[in-house]
């Protein structure tokens, strides 16, 4: 790494990045920035690389989920509890149906910017630049607002720690209880449509909580059972926010992205001689790289060589992104090849980004059954292939949105405008992603047998 710096990316070509018409305003937020405090800490991303290392051993699974894109205006603790609570909703089901502990990784507390298919957006004849996250510029269209603002990336560094300070409060302040996360649970089955199909599941675990009690497991005697450990991620797309983020390890002399525990690269930003691969070879995070349908398999392989050449377990995640049609023809061949190099990754499904649609009134939208289809395909390739299915990476809410068709409630295209509030991109709500982690319990549960 002596050829390696947190400015060296700025040597290389590089996509998706906003033109600030004001640069020195740019450069003074990126030296207020680097006397900021670090949001995590070294020794809490060294936790979550440990943990992702027994993920990709197969002795654990990655829960990865949160907003498309959080947004300033959206900012309040009851948002914040409530995606932290069916993240915990969906961990639990997810653990029981495995029996290994999940690693649960909030896409929150940071996740302000996002890729852009273009860089304008044209509405009744009139384009303006595109909204590229809250980070950046406004969701407004007017020309003020599509304006990149540098003094955003301050904005989003205090709420990105506030944040923080109350996801660390619900962990470690009770909210995280297994017993209330399973009255919850409980609460969901009971009112849903299809609780027949989940009930069994829950009922199991209401058997092994109370036979826990009985030998004397409680919140009392063992602090697993009162708090939990949450992670933070989001995708590492503007550069100078995280090279003003990147501290030197005190303990180690070793970079750190601080912004997040863990970063990832977009399908649009993996270019392996551009900026972002070069500022993420050098971070000693967990980084993930999402992986579309067009991927070449060497191509994988050149990205591994360059963010992880000592191959130590925990280091990647490859986030599949490739839609229900086209993931079972290409994955396969990609699996085989990270396979027989002998590569340590963890293997992760996004099944959001490649199934999104626009439904007649124009809105964007994915259906649930797509959804779910991605998601029974990935764990069928990875049974074929002799490999372990490690995770998976939601694009989802806490709140009651109407955003994504289907599910047991049966969304339709016309219910999308009663409550559609995504910034970006549509969204699983509360119950489709607890029906989901219902649904993919039994997928995970075969996982777990094939390797036991």
């Amino acid at each position: 790494m002596t050829n390696w710096s947190a400015r060296s990316w700025r040597e290389r070509p590089i996509q998706q990045q906003p033109n600030y018409p004001d640069k020195a305003q740019l450069n003074n937020v990126e030296q207020q920035l680097k006397m900021f405090p670090p949001l995590v800490f070294a020794e809490e991303i060294r936790a979550l690389r440990r943990q992702l290392g027994q993920v990709s051993q197969g002795q654990g699974f990655l829960l990865q989920g949160g907003d498309c894109a959080e947004s300033f205006a959206d900012f309040n603790a009851p948002k914040i509890r409530d995606t932290f609570k069916v993240i915990l909703q969906m961990a639990i089901v997810l653990t029981f149906a495995g029996s290994c502990p999940v690693t649960k990784v909030a896409r929150m507390a940071g996740q302000y910017a996002k890729p852009r298919s273009s860089d304008l957006e044209t509405i009744d004849g009139i384009a303006l630049p595109s909204y590229r996250g809250d980070i950046i510029n406004g969701p407004e269209f007017t020309e003020a607002a599509r304006v990149p603002d540098a003094q955003r990336m301050v904005q989003a560094y205090h709420h990105s720690a506030a944040t923080l300070n109350l996801l660390r409060a619900f962990a470690q302040g009770g909210l995280a209880d297994l017993h209330k996360v399973h009255k919850w649970n409980m609460s969901f089955v009971a009112a849903n449509p299809l609780k027949d199909k989940y009930l069994q599941v829950a009922e199991q675990i209401q058997s092994a909580l109370k036979f826990m009690e009985v030998v004397g497991i409680t919140a009392d005697t063992n602090a697993t059972i009162h708090e939990t450990q949450l992670f933070t991620s989001h995708e590492a797309l503007l550069l100078p926010y995280e090279e003003a983020l990147t501290r030197t390890d005190t303990l180690t002399g070793l970079p750190y992205d601080c912004s997040a525990h863990m970063v990832w690269i977009g399908e649009r930003t993996r270019q392996l001689d551009h900026a972002h691969v070069e500022f993420m070879r050098g971070i000693h995070n967990p980084i993930g790289v999402k992986i579309g349908p067009t991927t070449k398999p060497d191509d994988v392989i050149a990205l591994l060589d360059a963010l992880n050449p000592a191959n130590e377990p925990g280091r990647m995640t490859l986030i599949t992104r490739m839609g229900a049609e086209n993931l079972a023809a290409a994955l396969p061949a990609i699996v085989r090849k990270v396979k027989s190099e002998g590569r340590h990754v963890v293997w992760s499904s996004d099944p959001m980004h490649g199934n999104t649609v626009k439904a007649e009134n124009g809105l964007k939208t994915r259906n649930f059954d797509a959804i779910h289809q991605e998601l029974r395909q990935f764990f069928a390739v990875h049974q074929a292939e002799g490999t372990y299915p490690g995770g998976v990476h939601l694009e989802m809410t806490g709140e009651d949105v109407t955003e994504c068709t289907g599910g047991a409630y049966q969304i339709s295209e016309q219910d999308l405008t009663q409550r559609y509030r995504t910034q970006c991109d549509p969204r699983l709500n509360a119950d489709q992603v607890l029906e989901l982690a219902f649904l993919v319990a039994d997928s995970l549960r075969e996982a777990r047998q094939g390797r036991g």
